[in-house]
């Protein structure tokens, strides 16, 4: 029997920076960021063309306090360079798994990444190369959802997946509130409207006008992504 063909052939994943600590206040965990890359790997071998975002919260969280009062712009960008050493982080993890990789950054620094040309970046999927963007879309004012948002529709991808702490989008705060009500499905106008913060408003009207759906999932739970990516029934999906 035919083994079934994944759902989604060109994926962005959008992890958070935070998902790279373990139990650590801050920093990067290189088991967790190893257990990460090992369920990467997974939808990886299933001939999934694959780009990663990764956000900097848990390495600029230890600098936050000395960013206040701080230009934003200056902030920004310090946060960009924080997603860029993330990006290191997960290349070394699956660099250690044999699996061909290569990060790409919207700010400069060819020591250690490449320059994010869309083409190049097509080209590694084609090729069958993971790819990790770093520094969001290289511009301050700008988060690293909207930098994903973009970097999705630039390299043509069938869906941006989400992966969060939660099993998908809720009217509310499920952790305060018991009788939360999780949505299987929302339109980009609803999340919108809403202000549900599970992205910013910047990237659901990107996705809403590029038509780009967004799979909001529990990434923490073993074999999720790989779910997903297979079509099943799983999270919240915002779209049309």
């Amino acid at each position: 029997m035919a083994t079934p063909a994944p759902k989604y052939k060109r994926i962005l994943l959008k992890l958070s920076g935070e998902s790279l600590m373990g139990d650590r206040e801050h920093g990067v965990d290189p088991e967790t960021t190893l257990r990460l890359a090992s369920e990467i790997h997974d939808i990886y071998k299933l001939g999934v063309q694959i780009a990663i975002v990764v956000g900097g919260g848990n390495i600029f969280r230890g600098v936050k306090a000395a960013a206040k009062g701080m230009d934003r712009a200056t902030a920004d960008y310090m946060g960009m360079l924080a997603t860029l050493i993330n990006a290191l982080a997960l290349h070394d993890a699956f660099h250690h798994m044999n699996v061909p990789v290569r990060v790409m950054s919207a700010i400069n620094a060819p020591q250690v990444a490449e320059p994010y040309i869309r083409q190049k970046g097509i080209r590694h999927m084609e090729k069958d190369r993971l790819i990790i963007l770093a520094a969001g879309t290289g511009s301050p004012f700008f988060s690293t959802d909207s930098g994903a948002a973009l970097r999705a529709v630039e390299l043509g991808c069938e869906a941006i997946l989400k992966a969060t702490k939660v099993d998908g989008i809720y009217d509310k705060d499920p952790v305060q509130f018991p009788d939360a009500v999780k949505f299987d499905h929302i339109t980009y106008d609803q999340a919108i409207k809403d202000k549900l913060n599970v992205m910013d408003m910047t990237a659901f009207a990107m996705c809403r006008d590029n038509h780009m759906p967004i799979v909001v999932f529990d990434f923490f739970t073993h074999g999720n992504l790989q779910k997903v990516v297979m079509g099943e029934s799983l999270g919240t999906t915002v779209g049309i």
